[in-house]
């Protein structure tokens, strides 16, 4: 029995190599950067976006590394159904199907979903946890591949085609270092007092539109009332690191 793949949004994104299955009936795998075979996925993470388009619907969920593009076949099916009406942002565990098509030489990943549940964060951080543990074991393997000590064809095919170096692994395995650090962080003290944290936070939940709230509006509010724009700044990357808001577009943040 196939068990489902575990990856990070970060190391998924980067995919380029897609690879027929041994029965032609099947779908194709999607082989990461770090080695990783999918197919069979599951992720969690925060719904951040959820649009309809046409016949299809299409979501964004995002992990601490990046984000996935979820696309749902069937707005009328009951999983669209489902998906729209999760509030925005919640946190979920999907079940799916990688896919990858190419266009003018460009990778289009995304994750087709069978399954979806709406978790705590308690949750979410355990998929981080184990999901770290996972990927680290593949790129030790990878490792030992490009040393000559581990022959197993499907790593050597990631080899091959990514050109993998020692560089390439050290920057995986700092990106799930950072997914880890979000939540031994969460139960942390963070370096901005919790006044600012508290007065950003009252900021971003009183202007949050469809878009959030502009960084560059919070600070202004923030320093009219006293607070240093570098505080602002230090606290808002506290409450992202610490999944209490997000970026739903560059310059802009909303609450979790």
């Amino acid at each position: 029995m196939e068990g489902a793949a575990r990856v990070f949004a970060g190391e998924y994104g980067g995919s380029t190599l897609s690879f027929p299955d041994d029965d032609p009936g099947s779908p194709a795998w999607v082989v990461t950067p770090g080695g990783a075979w999918c197919r069979s996925m599951f992720l969690s993470g925060a719904l951040t976006e959820v649009t309809e388009s046409g016949d299809m619907v299409h979501t964004r969920m995002a992990d601490p590394t990046g984000a996935f593009d979820l696309v749902i076949g069937g707005r009328n099916t009951p999983l669209a159904v489902t998906f729209c009406k999760i509030p925005v942002p919640s946190f979920i565990t999907v079940s799916g199907r990688a896919q990858m098509y190419v266009k003018n030489g460009v990778a289009n990943l995304s994750v087709r979903p069978d399954q979806i549940r709406i978790v705590d964060r308690m949750v979410r951080d355990q998929w981080v946890l184990v999901t770290a543990k996972s990927t680290l074991r593949r790129l030790n393997l990878i490792n030992l591949a490009m040393l000559g000590s581990y022959t197993d064809k499907r790593a050597l095919a990631a080899i091959r085609h990514y050109s993998i170096t020692k560089a390439r692994l050290q920057e995986l395995a700092i990106m799930v270092e950072g997914a880890v650090q979000t939540v031994r962080s969460a139960g942390c003290e963070t370096s901005s007092p919790p006044d600012i944290r508290m007065l950003v936070m009252e900021l971003m939940t009183a202007g949050n539109g469809p878009r959030g709230i502009a960084v560059e509006e919070i600070i202004r509010l923030a320093t009219a009332r006293g607070a240093s724009s570098e505080a602002v700044l230090t606290a808002i990357e506290s409450l992202i690191i610490n999944d209490e808001c997000y970026q739903p577009q560059k310059g802009f943040v909303k609450p979790l």
